[in-house]
């Protein structure tokens, strides 16, 4: 389990890798199943349900939504092969005897050691009856293989469709029909005191329903690039990552995902990822295999917060709003500059909903893709203004961005040989050991290319090369400069475009 210090009501943990929820008594309905091959969609989400059913005692009778949510919770367990390292080993005796001998002391040799296979475990929910599954990045994102296990007992192996480590949540898939996939409900009409039950594989106690009441909305923790959690009272532990967050009805309302405790386990608060922004990056992951994320172009903080600053540096300060998006900065070639926003705006509303904290325009923004307008209220000065924006990518366009694979690569490699390093007069590098029609057979390469450096990075391990693809993918120049010696000795340098 990921674990983050804190310092937020004292030196606590945020702990990735579990949610729960306890204390409650509850009823709803079975949740229908999600079209086969269906995307998430929040027309599914406002289909009617039944009327919750009240105990005589009072309290929301739950049992129903536990019954059919417990059926939609998988157990998913991970397994992380060790890596290879190559390490210089010196044999102690070497010198002495060596020399003894009248032999001189050898030189360093090169050995291979095999880290031990890692294993773990998390929760995840089925969202389409064909085997689309919804769980935390944390939880498959570096997994090697993947195990699903469903309440039934039934096994799968899972595959990955894409991973977002800027939400934390991660899409599945296994091959099997005729699922039992939970409704999904709209996180957005959830209110405070609500109650809500978790639904996971703490400890590895598979099926275990938890309940509690939604404690805050649109919390921010700092722990994700992107975050508006729903904050419950839940009793979350080791396991529960991945799993569901329903309310009375059975509907999903989001994905466990970490929680506030000093201790490692539950003490404290739960967090779940909202359907609101579940909903978008699934589809995303399903049509394009990585997240279209929308680009406001702004840095900034809670205007609560702002005020708050500047009071302790003995600055007055008058807003006229006590409540929205306190702009810091404008990023250059943005969107927001663009629309003219500029540094000390504060934005209120987005497309008329009404905008508090940071974390709320982060969860607004999320749901849009490149190109998406939106139209935004902000504050300058005590006068009031609207403006349409258009949204960008990363990139600073509107285009759709397509991951690239290191299959479409097209080359598989190892490292350099001890032999081939010390012909060479080199100490690293990664030999292209098989090349097929790809990005590399594009730009010249072939079989036996030693790969020395890409984006000024040193290629030393496997890993090494698949880091920097991934990080160019993600970057805005999207290029890799490649520096190369071939098995004659001779140096050569490669420009891959990934855009192309």
């Amino acid at each position: 389990m990921k674990q983050t210090t804190l310092n937020w009501l004292g030196a606590a943990a945020l702990v990735l890798g579990s949610s729960a929820v306890t204390g409650a008594v509850v009823k709803g309905v079975t949740a229908s199943p999600v079209p086969s091959g269906g995307e998430v969609s929040m027309q599914q989400a406002s289909a009617q349900a039944p009327a919750q059913v009240t105990a005589p005692s009072g309290l929301v009778d739950l049992t129903g939504a536990a019954e059919s949510a417990v059926e939609s919770v998988v157990y998913i367990k991970v397994t992380q092969t060790g890596k290879t390292q190559r390490v210089q080993v010196q044999d102690p005796f070497s010198d002495f005897f060596g020399d003894f001998f009248g032999f001189g002391g050898r030189q360093p040799q090169q050995r291979e050691f095999k880290q031990p296979d890692r294993h773990a475990a998390g929760s995840g929910v089925i969202i389409s009856n064909d085997g689309y599954i919804v769980t935390n990045n944390h939880v498959v994102g570096e997994a090697d293989e993947i195990e699903v296990k469903l309440n039934d007992n039934r096994e799968f192996k899972g595959r990955i469709i894409g991973c977002d480590a800027t939400t934390d949540l991660a899409l599945i898939k296994i091959d099997a029909k005729e699922l039992p996939a939970i409704k999904i409900g709209n996180s957005d009409d959830l209110k405070l005191g609500q109650w809500v039950l978790a639904v996971g594989n703490p400890f590895n106690l598979t099926s275990t329903v938890t309940a509690g009441i939604v404690s805050a909305k649109a919390r921010s923790l700092g722990a994700n690039g992107i975050e508006s959690f729903i904050q419950t009272d839940a009793a979350i532990n080791s396991g529960n990552s991945g799993g569901a967050l329903v309310n009375e009805k059975g509907e999903l309302v989001g994905i466990n995902a970490m929680l506030y405790s000093q201790t490692g386990s539950y003490s404290g608060y739960g967090f779940a990822i909202p359907t609101t922004i579940m909903n978008k990056v699934v589809a995303d992951l399903k049509v394009y295999g990585t997240v279209q994320r929308a680009i406001l172009g702004v840095t900034g903080t809670d205007v609560s917060t702002y005020i708050d600053s500047e009071k302790a540096k003995g600055n007055e300060v008058d807003l006229d709003v006590t409540s929205g998006v306190y702009i810091d900065k404008v990023s250059d070639a943005s969107a927001a500059e663009e629309a003219g926003l500029e540094k000390g705006d504060v934005v209120t509303e987005i497309d008329g909903k009404r905008v508090g904290k940071m974390s709320e325009l982060q969860e607004a923004i999320a749901q849009h893709r490149p190109g998406d307008k939106v139209c935004l209220t902000y504050k300058r000065g005590k006068k009031e203004h609207k403006v349409n924006v258009t949204l960008r990518n990363t990139q600073g366009t509107t285009k759709v961005m397509e991951e690239v694979d290191l299959d479409q690569m097209g080359v598989s490699m190892k490292p350099v040989s001890e032999e081939e390093a010390k012909a060479l007069g080199i100490n690293y590098g990664l030999t292209i050991n098989a090349i097929r029609n790809g990005k590399m057979k594009q730009a010249g390469a072939s079989k036996g290319t030693i790969i020395l450096q890409v984006n000024d990075q040193k290629m030393q391990t496997v890993e090494d090369w698949e880091e920097v693809v991934k990080s160019a993918n993600q970057s805005t120049d999207r290029t890799l400069w490649i520096k190369a010696i071939t098995p004659s000795g001779r140096k050569v340098s490669y420009v891959i475009e990934l855009d192309e």
